[in-house]
């Protein structure tokens, strides 16, 4: 987003910086919808996170899905416990920017989920997204149940057969158990909905699949 020098290697632990014993603060309610941002959530609902680049930008493709109970900006998949912004960007947490979302399994499926996820960036570009060069806009599911696992590996290949079709490179992105998410601060949560100019980074590729039967219906 901004001028940070760009880093597109891995920190291991023992580069990482050493972060906080405590989480930075952050907004307590959902600028949109006024959902407790980091809870109580409702009983039923399931977590899952997603990397796709800039968060300003990701986050709003999942507030505005049906069934989708609250979104939080945050970094996860690294290493510094608790870190800011500005460590993020530094390349040096390990982290990535990440979009926490909440939702009723019962309104939205995983596949729903998903097709958003591969629909809204183009998931083959490595340590970037567009301009946005770094460790921090790595394409990254976390998932945290085994149907979500499940859903991200099959329509990797869904997808990643439907993106080689049209000329694309390998799918680069990462599939992981979520580990720790850490929220971003105040003025990163739903920031296109406080400033609807600003900027967005997100493109995709195009491409898009009927990811529950895994036909292509580009």
């Amino acid at each position: 987003m901004f001028g940070f020098r760009k880093r597109t290697a891995m920190p291991t632990r023992e580069e990482a910086l050493p972060g906080r014993p405590q989480p930075i603060p952050t907004a307590q309610t959902h600028f949109v919808n006024g959902h407790a941002l980091k809870g109580p959530y409702p009983e039923g609902s399931e977590r899952i996170v997603f990397g796709l680049g800039c968060f300003w930008g990701a986050e709003r493709k999942f507030w505005q899905v049906p069934g989708v109970w609250v979104t939080a900006v945050g970094y996860a998949a690294g290493h510094t416990p608790n870190p800011t912004y500005e460590e993020a960007c530094s390349g040096l947490t390990g982290h990535n920017e990440v979009v926490l979302v909440v939702y009723d399994p019962k309104q939205v499926g995983i596949d729903t989920l998903m097709k958003t996820f591969w629909e809204s960036h183009d998931p083959t570009q490595g340590m970037r997204q567009g301009n946005d060069i770094g460790t921090q806009y790595r394409s990254g599911v976390y998932w945290t149940t085994p149907e979500q696992r499940e859903a991200a590996e099959r329509t990797a290949k869904t997808y990643g057969a439907a993106l080689k079709a049209k000329g694309y490179g390998p799918i680069t992105t990462e599939i992981q158990e979520a580990g720790p998410f850490y929220f971003a601060e105040d003025y990163h949560q739903q920031y296109l909905a406080k400033n609807p100019g600003g900027y967005c980074g997100l493109g995709g590729t195009g491409v898009s699949c009927a990811v529950g039967t895994g036909v292509d219906a580009a």
